[in-house]
Parts: C-alpha cells; sequence; structure tokens
C-alpha cells in the first residue's frame, strides 16, 4: 500500500495481507466499527491509547528548520501533472486516517473518528469529526470527501486513477458519514486506500481550476498552512497554532517545528556547499563517495554538526537502470539480458561506492517477499498455468544477476553479452552493433537528472561501447527530467520502486498493461505481460498473508526474469546529517526516519554555526 507522492519524493506505504481488524463497537446487520484498519491480526494500539510510542508528547514546539530541494517549482498544487510542485505542498491537508510508522499497514483515525467495514470488503464508511476544520474555521463535510476522491481521479494524477480504480462511489449517508462503495468483493486493501485519502476543500475550489498551475496558497485543514512563497527559490511552510487535531492521538508529539523553509538549489553539488557552512539544518545522503570522503568540514570536527547512519526495517524495493520497452531496440529480453551483463557492480561497489552496498535481487528487497530458490508450494501453483507463457529460467534457476570478481576485467561476462545480442540478432559490424535485419545501430542514451550518478554510469558506458553500442549520457534540468519521464520520452532512466510489508493496488501503476501507455504512470519500463497483469491481481485479492507472500514473489519472480532492469543496490540504514540543533524520540520508528513528524528544535543545543564565523553558505 504506497500512499501517493511526487517521483522525485520519497514513496510511501504498500497493499493487501490478512484481516482487517475492528477494535471496537459492532455493527451486526453491517460492518464492524473500529477506531482503526489493519491488514494484519491486530491493531497494536487500543481505542483509547494517548499517542504513538515514537514520539516524544511533551515535545517542545516552534523554531525554523531549514531543509533543501534541488531545481525549480512553479505550483503549489502537488496533486495534478502538470507543473513541478514546491516540497511539502501536501502538509497543508489531512487524510481521513494516519499511517503508524512502527506498525506495517495499519491506520487510525484523524479525520474520521471511526470507521466501518464489513466482512466482505465490498465497502466503507467513515465517520467524519464533529471538530475537523478547515483552516477558514469552516467545518471538514462529507460533501468535501465526495469532492476529493471525484476531483482526483478525473483531473489528478494518473496514479490516482490506479489507485482508486476499484472505487465505484462515495456517497453522504449521515450528518457526518461518508461511504465508499467498492467495485467488487474481498479486496482487503480497498478500505485502507480509502483512509489514505487527502481531503480537499470543495467550497475552495469551487470556481478554480483544478487542473491549472498555481501559486495561490490553497486551503487545507492540517497542521502547517503555507507561508512565505518565492516562486522558484525558496518556499515555506508555517505550523498552524490553533490547528483542529494537535491534541489527537495520532498527532501528538507531531509536526513540533514552527516554520519550516526550503530553499531550491540549481543542483546537488551546490546544495552540498550549502549544507557546509548552515545554509540550512538536515541532509539525506544518498552520495556514497561523498558519504565516505565529503564529511570532513570544520563545523563536523567541532561538533556543531552530526553525520549518522540510522538502522531501520523497511523493505527497500528496486532500483535500477530501467530500459523503456516501447522502443523496438529494448523489445527483445535476450537483449535486455544481455546488456545486465555490461554492468560491473562489484567493481563499483569496491571503486565508487566504497563497499556500503548490496545488490538488489529482487523487486521487494530484504523482506520476506522476495523470491528465494526456486518456486514451490503455493507460489508454484500460481506459475504453473502461465508455464507456457513465461521463460523457464521462471521454473529452472534462481535469479542472480550478472557477478564479477571486481577487478575491473569484465570479459567473461561481455562475451556472454555478444552472445546473448547475437542470438537477439544484433551483431557487430563495422565497430557498431547492428540488427542483421533492418540495421539499425544500437544507440541508448541515459537520461539523468543527478551529476552524481554520471560516475556510475560512465563505466557502463564504457563497458556497452566494447559491445559495439553507441552509449551517451544527458544530464538534463528538473523540469525537462520530469517531462520527458511523464513522456516515456527515454531510452534508460535511473528509478527506483518503494516497497512496503504489504504490497497491492499500487503494483497496477507500477507494471500492469493498463498504467503502460497512460502518461505519468510509474510503469516507466512500459511492460503489457498478461501474466503480470493476474498476478497482480492475485496479490491484490490474496484472502491471507500466506497467499499475500506466494503471489508477490511469484510477480517478483516474472519481473526479475524479464530483465526490465539492470538491478541496482541498496542499503538498510538512513545516512543522515544534520546541525546539532535537534532532538528526537528515545524509540525510533521501524520503517520511517520520520524526522520531520517526530523531531523537534532543542533550545540547548544551538550551537554555533559556520556562519558566525565569517563563512557564507553559496547562493541558491
Amino acid at each position: 500500500m504506497n500512499e501517493p507522492r511526487h517521483p522525485l519524493m520519497k514513496a510511501v506505504g504498500a497493499a493487501a495481507l490478512a484481516v482487517l481488524l475492528a477494535a471496537t463497537g459492532v455493527d451486526a446487520e453491517e460492518g464492524r466499527v473500529s477506531h482503526g484498519l489493519s491488514l494484519f491480526d491486530s491493531l497494536k494500539y487500543p481505542a483509547e491509547f494517548e499517542h504513538f510510542e515514537y514520539v516524544n508528547p511533551v515535545a517542545p514546539k516552534g523554531g525554523t528548520v531549514r531543509l533543501s530541494s534541488i531545481g525549480s517549482f512553479d505550483t503549489l498544487n502537488p496533486f495534478t501533472l502538470k507543473g513541478r510542485p514546491a516540497a511539502g505542498a501536501r502538509l497543508v491537508y489531512d487524510q481521513l486516517l494516519a499511517p503508524a510508522a512502527d506498525e506495517p499497514s495499519s491506520e487510525y483515525g484523524l479525520l474520521a473518528e471511526s470507521v466501518e467495514v464489513p466482512e466482505d470488503k465490498s465497502w466503507v464508511a467513515f465517520t467524519l469529526r464533529a471538530e475537523a476544520r478547515w483552516h477558514d474555521g469552516k467545518p471538514v463535510t462529507p460533501e468535501d470527501v465526495i469532492f476529493s476522491l471525484e476531483v482526483l481521479k478525473t483531473k489528478g494524477q494518473p496514479f490516482f486513477r490506479f489507485y482508486y480504480a476499484n472505487v465505484e462511489k462515495a456517497e453522504k449517508t449521515g450528518p457526518r458519514t461518508v461511504k465508499f462503495s467498492f467495485s467488487g468483493s474481498g479486496n482487503r486493501e480497498l478500505p485502507l486506500i480509502v483512509g489514505q485519502l487527502m481531503i480537499l476543500p470543495k467550497h475552495y475550489w469551487e470556481g478554480r481550476d483544478f487542473e491549472k498551475t498555481t501559486l495561490e496558497p490553497p486551503l487545507g485543514s492540517g497542521p502547517y498552512k503555507i507561508g512565505e512563497v518565492d516562486p522558484g527559490r525558496s518556499f515555506t511552510i508555517e505550523r498552524v497554532e490553533d490547528y483542529w487535531a494537535r491534541d489527537l492521538p495520532v498527532n501528538r508529539g507531531r509536526y513540533n517545528f514552527g516554520t519550516v523553509r526550503w530553499e531550491y538549489y540549481r543542483d546537488d553539488t551546490v546544495a552540498f556547499e550549502a549544507f557546509k557552512t548552515h545554509g540550512y539544518d538536515f541532509i539525506r545522503e544518498n552520495n556514497s563517495k561523498r558519504w565516505a570522503t565529503g564529511y570532513d568540514f570544520p563545523a563536523l570536527k567541532k561538533g556543531y554538526a552530526v553525520k549518522e547512519a540510522i538502522g531501520h526495517e523497511s523493505p527497500t524495493g528496486m532500483q535500477g537502470f530501467v530500459f523503456n520497452t516501447r522502443r523496438a531496440k529494448f523489445a527483445s529480453p535476450k537483449v535486455r539480458e544481455a546488456l545486465n551483463y555490461a554492468f560491473d557492480f562489484e567493481w563499483s561497489n569496491k571503486n565508487l561506492f566504497y563497499g556500503i552496498y548490496s545488490r538488489s535481487r529482487s523487486y521487494f528487497s530484504n523482506s520476506e517477499l522476495a523470491t528465494r530458490g526456486l518456486p514451490e508450494g503455493a507460489e508454484l501453483a500460481l506459475l504453473e498455468p502461465f508455464r507456457d507463457k513465461l521463460p523457464p529460467e521462471v521454473f529452472s534457476e534462481e535469479y542472480i544477476p550478472p557477478a564479477t570478481d571486481g577487478s575491473g576485467k569484465n570479459r567473461k561476462n561481455l562475451r556472454t553479452a555478444k552472445n546473448l545480442l547475437e542470438e537477439a540478432g544484433w551483431k557487430v559490424i563495422d565497430k557498431k552493433l547492428t540488427h542483421q535485419d533492418t540495421g539499425e545501430v544500437m544507440e541508448i542514451e541515459f537520461l539523468l537528472i543527478s551529476p552524481a550518478f554520471e560516475r556510475v554510469v560512465g563505466p557502463l558506458t564504457k563497458n556497452l561501447e566494447r559491445l559495439g553500442v553507441e552509449a551517451q549520457v544527458r544530464l538534463v534540468d528538473t523540469a525537462q527530467y520530469q517531462n520527458r519521464v511523464n513522456e516515456f520520452d527515454f531510452d534508460v532512466v535511473v528509478n527506483s520502486w518503494g516497497q512496503s510489508l504489504s504490497p497491492g493496488n499500487e503494483q497496477r501503476d507500477f507494471w500492469s498493461t493498463d498504467a503502460a501507455d497512460r502518461q505519468g504512470s510509474r510503469n516507466y519500463a512500459g511492460i503489457k505481460d498478461p501474466v503480470v497483469d493476474a498476478l497482480i491481481d492475485k496479490i491484490i485479492y490474496a484472502p491471507d498473508r500466506t497467499s499475500l507472500v506466494a503471489a508477490t514473489r511469484a510477480l517478483d519472480r516474472v519481473l526479475l526474469w524479464g530483465h526490465y532492469v539492470i538491478p541496482n543496490w541498496h542499503t538498510r540504514e538512513f545516512r543522515v546529517a544534520y546541525w546539532n540543533q535537534f532532538g528526537r524520540p528515545e524509540i525510533s520508528s521501524k520503517y520511517q526516519l520520520s524526522f520531520f513528524d517526530t523531531w523537534w528544535i532543542d533550545p540547548t543545543k544551538s550551537g554555533p554555526s559556520a556562519q558566525t564565523k565569517g563563512e557564507k553558505a553559496p547562493a541558491p
């Protein structure tokens, strides 16, 4: 169950598992009424809970935290495909239910005080809190909830149409009650998916064009409202002091920063130089070289700044070089498999990544959902009906990415690649890899947004050139990159698909035939495979945890042997650095970093910054 998000921003959540729990009263004729929902056996927190365990309920409020973002922005509406939304713009809105960051696939009442679900999971109903208010003081109503579903499905990003595809209608059933009816029964994730719905104010959007970009601060009901906006350069949100939900159990101890300001920088290198001179306060580091060698500036040595690796238990999903199979040159799985042999991960990990990564071997890495060994039992039973439509390796071999000894001498793998390419009809003619029937020369452009990835792709392109491929790297700005990815105008991009412990409906947006040609979907590879479509449905409608694991492993295996990506790498730590001015709870959430909503500014840690010593931060 993945929460909707911008492709460049962090992912959220996943899908279907075991049993939706009702922890409170029961309506014998219709559904079970509860303070929350879970896809597992039970909710961790009872109806009378006071706060989540991973927060400090008496954390001090206030102060300003400064963050960074790369590129620019031109809209404050984060729900549409058009424009580049400002970072943090969603924090002005509330959802019906709030997820727990220490409990997989569980949600508790936020805008909704209770939720009702029948045994067959064919609908879900929410009763709104009487005290729920928009920032203009007007109550949040069932009409707002119905409007939100309709406008997101018809005018929002394509993701919403997939995510809420099986939500057939929403109707008002009482003064504060809304019922969502589904197109079928048995989809255990749908009630939680509806619980994630961001609620938008109908009265505000009436008379406004929802699909247009806008820099007019929109109306919300959440913990923050939009403050100062400097188009394309900086964006600020301010804590709502009289926030209606500040004392609810799901919010106590959260959203502690008084003001949050994002400064926009031209690129990642400039942004990091600004961090070193305290141009902003917190960074999540994804550059392994910089993590190993770049944090030697004076303020860190003196303790004014902190570098820390924080362990987590979250599945790491898949990151990889993604082939756009809409391009004829990548249509053959054999070609895609061959190009996998050109990537020397072991050499890269040793010489570029300082040995800190593990190679990804699954789309559901670091979880029980990942494939292992050969298919057997329930997984094999799911795959068997499709045997004649699948590569024989699905049944006979465990998927293991090509490996080397790390010496940089990749000749054996390149010979294997050459043989596979010849089997697929490609042969080197005049030092160029050429298709023997069409005469097409193999040209591959790697479309990048981060300069840091150039040093990673460089050795790969060198190996490709040894195979006769004309390979090049194209580095573009954020806006151009996003437009080209939305329109599937690329050969190869670097992408990651975040996963959780309970995948489900979002898998349609990742891999389904329906998503392949819909602009803005996350089926970047362009997969159109009826077997994949069938296995996605098996995941979504899995009746129990055992069935879900089997279906997910089957899908994982089919995707891996489709060779849609060159798998990259992962780590099970959040690598962060921050200026030593924060406090955080003693207990960390298992599955999220939770910096933004559980840390606070500690007035006892106000050490001097580099700027007080006459140093100047680079301009954004």
